[in-house]
């Protein structure tokens, strides 16, 4: 079979995109008051004129309790018109709009929401210096069917696609982890109980929208902590995703938001510009712990192609490849090896038409030099900060 031309149109579930390339969801902190802004709308239309076939609006919770800070966008009547006109403009521009839906879990700042975290057991969240608190089974079923009602609101919202978010420790992925889940009831213990939520959730959402939009889910292929979620069960969780016949396609991750956010962004770790970002005793503990926290990992190309690799051979499934895609040698490679999308993020923040001027010279190279101080700025609204 010939290597599909990743500019070339491709399918994704009922979507036809207009070529393989897909922005990924990088946090946009562009949603005061938890809705829509004029600046989100921007943000996307530009990556969509920019030459991406499809860009992730992240990330949307499908409850309160499931936002990561108190200005993030949950679902709920208030919030659709906004996401309407977002959708509106990049469809303007030539792109397929997803959202990412998901519940944070351990990973949310109940100091913030102003209702406590939940995660599978009772544990510390640095971010709101405060106690998560122990899921009981109506929390599960309550944030399982909240994914549905999510993915009811995106259909009508003009969304072409969701992406249900299973990895860097949110809610699903924290039930995952055999490190962070040492539950003893039905939801802990081995794989099959720990992978319920996930596959709920994914079940879920399958039942709301049927084929009106395609389905992704981002699943974490590790941890990158020792005792955590890992390839051989990850691997698992995925062919149980693929014979469900849930989703439409898998973007493949790696890293835990609570434990080692830096396992996913590789490149500099940048401890100080994230102190700066935060006030009073937060600021000193980031200098102080910040390295340990933040660790830093050597960048290269396609990072995270060799996890991914196994993946691939494992399933039929279609699989997005993230993790260091800047240049069009990388995405050939991807097409190569068998993968029918790969998904960008930071060199797309330096450069958001960095697809079209890639299709127009197969020798451009982007600008992004991994510093990562990007990433504190998704307090302030997500952007370069050499650009």
């Amino acid at each position: 079979m010939p290597t599909p031309d990743v500019f070339a149109p491709a399918r994704l579930g009922p979507l036809t995109l207009r070529n393989r390339t897909i922005k990924a969801a990088t946090f946009e902190g562009m949603t005061k008051g938890a809705l829509v802004t004029d600046e989100l709308i921007e943000f996307h239309r530009a990556h969509a004129a920019g030459g991406v076939a499809m860009t992730t609006v992240a990330y949307c919770a499908v409850t309160p309790d499931g936002r990561t800070e108190y200005d993030q966008i949950h679902w709920r009547p208030e919030a659709l018109p906004g996401l309407r006109r977002l959708t509106d403009a990049v469809h303007a521009a030539g792109a397929a709009a997803s959202a990412q839906i998901g519940h944070a879990g351990p990973v949310a700042n109940g100091r913030s929401n102003g209702v406590p975290s939940i995660a599978p057991v009772r544990m510390f969240n640095p971010q709101s210096m405060r106690m998560t608190r122990r899921a009981t089974r109506a929390d599960i079923e309550r944030v399982v069917r909240a994914h549905a009602d999510a993915a009811r609101m995106a259909v009508e919202a003009g969304f072409d696609a969701v992406e249900i978010h299973l990895g860097h420790n949110y809610f699903a992925s924290s039930f995952l982890s055999p490190k962070l889940n040492r539950r003893t009831d039905e939801y802990g213990g081995p794989l099959a109980n720990r992978a319920k939520v996930a596959l709920g959730a994914a079940r879920a959402v399958r039942e709301a929208v049927g084929d009106r939009i395609a389905i992704l889910a981002k699943l974490n292929m590790d941890d990158g902590v020792p005792g955590g979620f890992w390839l051989d069960e990850s691997i698992r969780v995925a062919a149980w995703l693929e014979a469900e016949g849930t989703v439409d396609a898998l973007e493949l991750t790696a890293g835990s938001s609570l434990l080692n956010p830096m396992y996913l962004f590789r490149g500099d770790a940048p401890v100080r510009e994230f102190a700066a970002a935060f006030g009073g005793p937060m600021r000193l503990g980031v200098r102080l712990a910040g390295e340990r926290f933040l660790r830093a990992y050597p960048y290269e190309e396609a990072f995270l192609l060799g996890a991914a690799r196994q993946f691939r051979a494992a399933l039929d499934l279609p699989l997005v490849l993230l993790g260091g895609v800047t240049e069009r040698a990388t995405m050939d490679r991807a097409m190569a090896e068998g993968f029918q999308f790969v998904a960008m993020g930071r060199a797309l923040l330096r450069e958001p038409d960095l697809v079209n001027r890639v299709q127009a010279d197969a020798s451009t190279r982007s600008l992004c030099v991994h510093c990562n101080k990007c990433m504190p700025t998704i307090f302030t609204g997500t952007r370069c900060v050499l650009a």
